[in-house]
């Protein structure tokens, strides 16, 4: 497939893709709720589909229309179950703590990269509390059944553990989770408490403390996935630098979603922006945008990639292309030149006229630290940079 883009001014309105975030824990409640419920969702995507495909494992009964999700709830949980997560960090720190809640022999199948991440401090407080959890190449094995209502975790390292540790209290019939720190990404627990109190979750929260009155829920009947804020705020943006008007509908005002602010982020840039029910419109700045400062310590660590290697595959296309990473942009060049062997170097000119060359081990010569080379891992070896400011023009 050959695609154009013909660049034009950014104008119009464009609704805004269901939150995957909401979806989730729309998904997980409905499925731990008393009663049947229809979660209205125009648009899904793969690690939404891997949520449904592991509640279906763990006993839910889900259909998906193109337009909602039906779900029954799981009555009899299923005694072994092998959900295929798949890249989904999201399903698995969910999802781990109600299969050991529910007392279901799980095999999680984990893809790509996400068998490498951590799971701690999760995984030691599920163990403390009766799962027996092992770690296989690309498979998490979980069995036992939580014991004890009183769990304890450190905030600042993933909100998603503390929202699974809650979502397995709902299975349990309630209880309590210690925060041990102060909480990071604030806003997105904040959206797992709303998504259980449209349930009918009691939950107090107090500063250290969250404690979850009742794990029984009820199903509201329907409920619809709201807009995504994060992905809104790329159309906004385009809005503010613009030439022409940009809307985006679909986006709730009271959402508890933190990337709402990024209203607020716009509005001190200098950008006129209006809101009114669910549309958003942004109105070109017309050169009155100034800097300002941003504090982005609510962002969950989560939201970024994970930092790869030169050489690692990011991905691949629909047509079995691989995405492979270079990292700087003479990398990129030393990669694309197919210089990998130390001892060669590829040359390049653009803003610097640069030379690259490959090393079987990090220089020592005092000369590399005197004159503050940068030294970066490359497909096994390292390479360095030389570069001239004139652009190649000498």
């Amino acid at each position: 497939m050959i695609a154009r883009l013909t660049p034009r001014p950014l104008r119009g309105e464009i609704a805004a893709l269901p939150s995957k975030s909401q979806a989730h824990r729309a998904l997980i409640c409905a499925a731990l709720a008393k009663g049947k419920t229809r979660i209205v969702c125009g648009q899904t995507g793969q690690d939404v589909e891997a949520t449904v495909r592991c509640l279906r494992a763990l006993g839910a009964e889900i259909e998906y229309d193109g337009t909602a999700y039906t779900v029954a709830p799981i009555a009899v949980p299923a005694q072994d179950a092998v959900p295929d997560v798949g890249e989904s960090g999201s399903t698995l720190r969910f999802l781990l703590p109600v299969a050991c809640a529910l007392g279901v022999n799980t095999e999680f199948v984990l893809h790509g990269r996400l068998a490498k991440r951590p799971l701690e401090p999760l995984w030691s407080e599920l163990r403390r509390h009766g799962a027996v959890l092992e770690r296989g190449e690309n498979t998490i094995r979980a069995g036992g059944k939580l014991a004890g209502k009183d769990f304890s975790l450190a905030a600042n390292v993933s909100s998603q553990f503390l929202s699974g540790i809650i979502f397995a209290l709902c299975v349990m019939g309630g209880g309590s989770l210690h925060l041990e720190t102060a909480m990071e990404s604030a806003p997105y627990f904040d959206m797992t408490c709303d998504a259980l109190e449209r349930f009918g979750a009691e939950l107090i929260k107090e500063e250290t403390l969250i404690r979850l009155a009742s794990g029984s829920m009820q199903s509201p009947g329907e409920l619809a996935v709201e807009g995504d804020w994060s992905n809104a705020a790329f159309w906004l943006a385009a809005g503010a630098i613009g030439k022409e008007t940009v809307a985006v509908t679909g986006l709730s005002a009271s959402s508890a979603q933190g990337d709402k602010e990024i209203l607020d982020l716009l509005r001190r840039f200098g950008a006129e922006v209006e809101q009114k029910e669910d549309r958003v419109t942004v109105h070109p700045a017309g050169g009155r945008l100034t800097g300002i400062e941003i504090d982005a310590a609510g962002i969950p660590a989560e939201m970024f990639s994970e930092p790869l290697p030169t050489g690692a595959v990011a991905g691949t296309m629909e047509d079995g292309c691989k995405v492979v990473l270079g990292g700087h942009d003479q990398v990129a060049c030393a990669v694309g030149a197919g210089v990998f062997e130390p001892g060669k170097a590829a040359e390049g000119a653009g803003t610097v006229e640069c030379m690259t060359p490959v090393y079987s081990r990090i220089p020592e010569t005092i000369d590399f630290q005197r004159d503050n080379y940068a030294i970066v891992p490359y497909f096994g070896n390292y390479v360095t940079y030389a570069y001239s400011y004139t652009g190649g023009e000498l």
